[in-house]
């Protein structure tokens, strides 16, 4: 079965975003390592580590999904800029190297008029010297709305950067369902079929975690804009199929939803599992209908 969970605060630590996302009912979760917009870090603290964990074994989490600050282009050509970007992504997986099992996700950048395979090249050069370093970390590229010129708008975008690395064995993929839709791929309508594109152009194997968004938009509007599940375009049909699709199971599934509260997450956290056990649309929300509204 898959995991659940939702973007947390780091604000208090490592232990507190665990017992977070108990409180919510999840068993993983993702955060941002270092500020979403940059900045430093936390100093390392190993005994919160530690208790985080211990915490994680207890419950059986499966994996988790720290995320790239938004602010990291890989597929930039300025040389500073770049520099910058290795050295703050090395930063990261050092600290995230102390978890037991953790992705990082990160969007692949924008080639700002390079062109996308000189932007996939420049990706690709960036990774492969961070790897270099003996990072155990493994790297997601997220897929995107294709708004501009970033790149992961298109699969044919993410397998260029994974062919550049050799199909690098630390390297895989995230899925945002928000991201797919607007970038132009019917999941709604078909998930299978936008599955098996995903599987010819990359592979499914490559696959190794989901961001479960609904859209403000229409299919390919190329916009990226959340919105909580069912109050999109998207639909409660398309995450009950989602969660149900027998190639998307043990997969970490993470909320980018605009809940403004944890109780917002624990909702729909709770949804996901109605739904992966049989549950009707009706018979989910029916379910909740005394769980305290976001």
């Amino acid at each position: 079965m898959p995991y659940y969970g939702c973007h947390l605060s780091i604000s208090k630590g490592f232990e507190a975003m665990g017992k977070d996302a108990l409180f919510i009912g999840a068993d993983t979760f993702a955060f941002f390592p270092r500020n979403p917009r940059g900045g430093q870090m936390r100093p390392l603290d190993g005994l919160d580590i530690q208790r985080l964990t211990g915490l994680l074994q207890d419950h059986e989490f499966g994996p988790l999904v720290a995320h790239a600050p938004y602010i990291y282009n890989m597929a930039t050509g300025d040389p500073e800029a770049s520099a910058v970007v290795r050295q703050r992504m090395k930063e990261d997986l050092e600290r995230l190297d102390h978890l037991p099992y953790v992705y990082y996700n990160i969007h692949p950048g924008a080639h700002v008029g390079q062109g996308q395979d000189q932007g996939a090249a420049n990706v690709a050069g960036v990774i492969q010297e961070v790897l270099s370093e003996g990072f155990r970390t493994p790297i997601l590229l997220e897929t995107m709305a294709g708004k501009g010129t970033e790149l992961g708008g298109q699969f044919e975008n993410l397998d260029a950067i994974l062919s550049k690395l050799g199909y690098h064995s630390q390297v895989g993929v995230c899925l945002d369902t928000c991201h797919v839709s607007d970038a132009g791929y019917d999941v709604a309508q078909d998930l299978d079929g936008v599955l098996d594109q995903l599987d010819q152009v990359v592979g499914l194997d490559r696959l190794w975690a989901v961001h479960v968004n609904d859209s403000k938009n229409p299919v390919g509007s190329h916009k990226d804009r959340h919105e909580l599940l069912g109050d999109g375009t998207l639909g409660l049909d398309f995450f009950r199929s989602l969660v149900q699709n027998p190639r998307l199971q043990d997969l970490p599934m993470i909320l980018e939803t605009p809940n403004k509260k944890l109780e917002g997450y624990k909702r729909e956290i709770a949804m996901l599992r109605a739904f992966e056990q049989g549950a009707t649309v009706q018979e989910a929300q029916a379910r909740l209908e005394d769980e305290p509204a976001q």
